[in-house]
């Protein structure tokens, strides 16, 4: 029995997951991800908690990912008015992919070190 073709190729040029691949592998996208994880946080939360994440890079991020789907951006008309930002089910399908990224990188950045020592040293004779 065969499979049915998927109407999607990640490996053909043109396929539109190609851009979202592209969205979820940025550092900005999976630490924000990861963050709403926990539950709805309001955007200078998230700015405080994305160490080295600036103002305009956050909006653009939140945005596109609002755009794809993975959040929603809920306006509350209060002075000054306050946003929150809050994973949509279709985002809550990433959460243990995304947090297992996220913090496999901590756990193996000795090993990452050690061997980009390892590889620099065996480049540099």
């Amino acid at each position: 029995m065969t499979m049915p073709e998927q109407p999607y190729n990640v490996y053909e040029d043109r396929c539109p997951t190609r851009l979202v691949l592209d969205r979820l592998a940025d550092k900005w996208a999976l630490l924000i991800l990861d963050r709403l994880r926990g539950g709805p946080l309001r955007f200078n939360h998230i700015r405080r908690e994305i160490k080295g994440i600036s103002q305009k890079v956050l909006s653009q991020t939140l945005r596109k990912q609002e755009r794809d789907g993975l959040i929603t951006r809920t306006i509350f008309p209060t002075v000054p008015v306050t946003v929150e930002y809050a994973l949509t089910p279709l985002g809550r399908t990433l959460t243990e992919t995304v947090s297992a990224l996220t913090h496999w990188a901590e756990k193996n950045m000795d090993a990452i070190l050690a061997a980009q020592r390892t590889y620099d040293e065996r480049d540099a004779s």
